[in-house]
């Protein structure tokens, strides 16, 4: 065996080859009405989700957004550059019809929000967690009739089913689309408030990002950055602004 065969069978072995990307089989992307909605169509053929089902949506805007990702593609399609493309995919595939129970998951984690938990110290970084997130608290109070109680450390604190209740009926009416962004935007930020103040135009995307990073910043300013945690980072932030644009989009 060669040397370089006997380093491809380590590599192997290993589970770190990385997996081989499909070629590009088409060469125009176009977005046409598919069903009522807008459609996205490689060389006059519909796209279609992992579910078989077509992939259209009702925003024209939207549609040439996922249509971009694919137009972007070179030689190989990689997936990975395509965040708006697994969100929709997403969406119709897995939220529409089970539009409760994404909404109660999403309450799960509003019954333990980021914004709620605050630390014992030091002040500094208290009065960083205070000007990110007391203002969202606030508005949620104010606007929404949603009070949320604050606790130090981790130790869960009930919320009260009121705010709950209230948090329910501003999700209730939104469709897989715009439940799939929220969705996505709660499980990378740890909050469901940040999300909603999101849609809601209270925040914008990228001051929602920064308030829900105030802790992991705080630490990279006493003890420098990770490179690997930043590279996670970074790929959390490309999906979550995805889902932002999704919601704006959409």
């Amino acid at each position: 065996m060669s040397e370089q065969q006997n380093d491809k069978s380590k590599t192997v072995a290993a589970g770190f080859e990385k997996p081989s990307l499909p070629k590009r089989f088409y060469k125009d992307v176009t977005v046409a009405e598919e069903g009522g909605k807008a459609g996205i169509f490689l060389d006059g053929r519909p796209v279609r989700t992992p579910g078989k089902a077509p992939l259209a949506v009702p925003s024209e805007a939207l549609a040439q957004a996922v249509a971009d990702e694919w137009q972007a593609q070179g030689e190989t399609i990689d997936p990975a550059t395509m965040p708006m493309t697994k969100l929709v995919n997403s969406a119709i595939d897995g939220v529409v019809g089970q539009e409760g129970a994404v909404i109660d998951d999403i309450l799960a984690h509003a019954g333990s929000d980021l914004l709620c938990y605050r630390a014992s110290g030091p002040e500094g970084l208290l009065a960083l967690q205070a000007e990110a997130w007391d203002p969202v608290l606030s508005w949620a109070a104010g606007s929404l009739g949603a009070p949320f109680s604050l606790a130090e450390g981790v130790m869960h604190v009930p919320q009260p089913e009121a705010s709950l209740v209230a948090l329910r009926a501003e999700f209730e009416p939104l469709d897989a689309l715009k439940l799939a962004a929220l969705h996505v935007m709660t499980t990378l930020t740890g909050s469901a408030l940040l999300p909603l103040a999101v849609a809601r135009g209270e925040l914008s995307p990228e001051a929602a990002w920064e308030a829900a990073h105030v802790d992991e910043d705080w630490q990279i300013s006493q003890w420098g950055e990770d490179s690997e945690a930043m590279a996670r980072r970074k790929n959390r932030k490309n999906d979550f602004d995805a889902a932002a644009r999704l919601l704006a989009l959409s």
